[in-house]
């Protein structure tokens, strides 16, 4: 029907193994055009692992981010990955950012020091703004800029749901970090 198909890998240990996950979305991932995961559940699913990274220390390397992206591409048939990317400082205080691998190039957000309100609905948020920003015409860098300031702004919110209008996501996004009221 031509329509554009994505899919968050968002593995939960407590809902299924790793072996039930890994079946089922290997089923899944040849129908879709967008796998949107952080490279906790690529490894987790599919033992897909971020060379060069540590996500207890926080270090993230983006060649490390492109293979994992390049890998879930290449083994499936998925024609863009997206990956958050969490430098973990401390339980409340993260580097946040993003990655959209088009199927030959990669494109990283700026990165975002945050204090993280609510934690709960990032993820989620990084997807709905990667959707709304690519069915909307962004570009590829234009999109994983969109996504991550609108998951960046979510993780100052409490509860699940991101409040935000895409206007204070694209302030966000174009630069405008001061945290001024906009009146």
């Amino acid at each position: 029907m031509g329509l554009t198909v994505s899919c968050d890998l968002n593995y939960r240990k407590k809902s299924w193994s790793r072996d039930e996950a890994k079946e089922v979305m290997s089923r899944l991932l040849p129908y879709v055009d967008v796998c949107i995961a952080n490279e906790e559940d690529a490894a987790d699913v599919f033992g897909i692992h971020a060379e060069n990274t540590n996500i207890e220390t926080g270090n993230i390397s983006k060649d490390g981010y492109i293979g994992v992206a390049q890998k879930i591409c290449r083994q499936f048939g998925c024609k863009k990955a997206a990956i958050t990317l969490r430098g973990s400082l401390s339980a409340t205080d993260n580097n946040w950012g993003g990655m959209l691998y088009d199927g030959k190039n990669a494109f990283f957000s700026r990165t975002y020091s945050i204090h993280i309100v609510d934690r709960v609905g990032g993820g989620d948020s990084f997807g709905g703004g990667l959707i709304y920003s690519l069915i909307s015409g962004y570009s590829s860098q234009e999109a994983v800029e969109f996504a991550a300031a609108a998951s960046c702004l979510k993780h100052t919110i409490e509860h699940d749901f991101n409040l935000v209008t895409p206007d204070e996501v694209t302030s966000l996004a174009g630069g405008n970090t001061s945290g001024r009221v906009q009146r």
